[in-house]
């Protein structure tokens, strides 16, 4: 018979049969999960009803992530699964899900920053001296760009939390696209309210962990 998910082969609570009123459908199949992994891109197609193609993502290792507040999209590196509010199995395994909470890696976005607003991304960066500090002070500009930045760094103020990730080149991001259906784990840059919530929810568990 094979794995179906309707229901029309059930009985009622009475122990009634329905009547057989149409015969099995393809959209109605149990097809396998994707249990999409971190790995290099391997992505198979799915022929689903009319033709079309669903894209069933196997391993992924990278995406497109929104950081909301400075209107930055960039590609980068996924790290690992650190949050899943379903399941925990899918954190253990590192299984790439829509509504994950995911590390990725924060080199684009702090380039991204130190550019424009012309200054370090973070207090340590700011405090290295000889290093990265002075690598993006020293970079010669025009007067012009120079009060453009200038400008432009009164609004450079940064969520304390995301400054603290930063120090540890990981930023903690939420996918909101579905891997197994689209073959694309993008989404976006966690800060604000919510990143306080799943910071608060990570220490509970780790304190549970070691308690």
């Amino acid at each position: 018979m094979g794995i179906t998910r309707d229901s029309r082969h059930k009985r009622s609570l009475s122990g009634a049969r329905p009547k057989d009123y149409k015969k099995k459908r393809a959209h109605e199949k149990g097809r396998q999960a994707a249990n999409t992994r971190i790995g290099p891109k391997r992505i198979h197609t799915v022929r689903v009803r009319g033709g079309n193609l669903k894209f069933r993502a196997l391993r992924l290792e990278s995406g497109n992530f929104a950081w909301g507040s400075e209107h930055i999209t960039a590609k980068t590196r996924i790290l690992g699964v650190v949050f899943n509010a379903s399941n925990n199995e899918l954190v253990r395994t590192n299984t790439l899900v829509k509504a994950a909470v995911i590390q990725v890696d924060a080199t684009p976005f702090r380039i991204a920053y130190e550019k424009h607003y012309g200054k370090p991304v973070t207090s340590k960066r700011r405090a290295a001296g000889q290093g990265a500090a002075e690598e993006v002070a020293d970079a010669k500009k025009s007067k012009h760009v120079e009060k453009k930045l200038e400008g432009r760094q009164k609004d450079a103020a940064l969520d304390p939390l995301v400054e603290q990730q930063f120090g540890s080149g990981r930023l903690y991001a939420v996918i909101s696209s579905r891997p197994g259906q689209s073959g694309r784990a993008d989404g976006y840059i966690l800060e604000g309210a919510e990143l306080e919530h799943y910071v608060r929810r990570l220490r509970q568990r780790g304190a549970a962990k070691h308690g």
